[in-house]
């Protein structure tokens, strides 16, 4: 019979606390705990900062070149930003493309769910997908411009005819990506539900799929953006009204830089603002509030 042993004992010891301002905050990562508190929150006032370095450099780097038609300052294009918003020039030109714009995406994002939705239902339509995404998703919007001046002339359908084309494929591919990912077990819950075909992608697929399908839309969105911009330089006016491209466009041929450095900041006023109020509020509403997304 083998001998007991018992447990070697030890001694009791306490560790002393660190003072607060070393522990790390509880839910701050620690690459964010270096930072002052209000700082660490505040991702808006962190933003604004590095946007305010940007526009100081840019003026330092305008007044070193000391040359406005080549390259105005900041404070230079922001006058002629200003000037533009009080006169209702740029409000003009903004709301003829914004109107284009919505169109486009709107036919665009409407396509690709059709086709999304086509895809997880038959395996026949997940081939159709993902041929037509391999042939058309490489092929630049802005090279089917002749054609769409061919077949809808100089209009407002060429021009959301090639919108159509920017945002499709790639929120097609992201949405379909999202749908792939979706685990097993909540497909077959939908099963035992009596779900199928149009009710199981609208009711499961698609909450489950939110963030890619949200990725896909801001994707979809900057293509869009970029491709009326350029289609809008190429041909000018449209209906007899002209776009935010047109603006920058005349205002290149008649030298005003000024003009065409607040037609390009225009457009980043505005893809700031859907970013941080659209996109982040619908994203706050769903995947954020679900858990699906930090």
């Amino acid at each position: 019979m083998s001998a007991r042993i018992d447990p070697v004992l030890r001694p009791e010891y306490e560790l002393p606390l660190l003072p607060p301002e070393t522990t790390q905050a509880a839910g701050v990562p620690a690459s964010r705990a270096r930072l002052p508190g209000f700082l660490a929150r505040a991702g808006w006032l962190r933003k604004a900062v590095l946007l305010l370095v940007l526009a100081a450099l840019w003026e330092w780097a305008a007044r070193a070149a000391n040359n406005d038609l080549l390259l105005p300052g900041f404070l230079q294009t922001a006058r002629a930003f200003a000037e533009g918003i009080a006169s209702g020039e740029l409000p003009r030109y903004v709301g003829v493309s914004l109107a284009v714009l919505l169109q486009g995406y709107l036919a665009g994002a409407l396509g690709a769910f059709l086709l999304t939705t086509l895809a997880m239902s038959s395996r026949l339509g997940r081939d159709l997908l993902e041929l037509l995404t391999a042939m058309f998703n490489p092929l630049p919007a802005i090279a089917l411009l002749p054609v769409a001046l061919l077949w809808f002339g100089l209009g407002k359908g060429s021009l959301v005819f090639v919108l159509v084309h920017s945002v499709m494929w790639p929120l097609a591919l992201n949405a379909y990506a999202g749908f792939r990912a979706v685990p097993d077990t909540l497909r077959m819950a939908g099963r035992n539900y009596g779900l199928g075909g149009l009710r199981m992608v609208t009711q499961i697929l698609v909450p489950a799929a939110l963030p890619a399908i949200l990725s896909g839309l801001k994707i979809g969105w900057a293509f869009a953006w970029r491709t009326l911009i350029a289609a809008e330089l190429v041909f000018g006016t449209t209906s007899g009204k002209g776009g935010l491209g047109w603006y920058i466009f005349q205002s290149r041929n008649e030298l005003f830089t000024d003009k065409v450095f607040a037609g390009l900041a225009t457009v980043i006023v505005i893809g700031l603002l859907f970013e941080h109020i659209v996109f982040d509020a619908v994203e706050r509403l769903t995947v954020r509030r679900w858990g699906m997304q930090r």
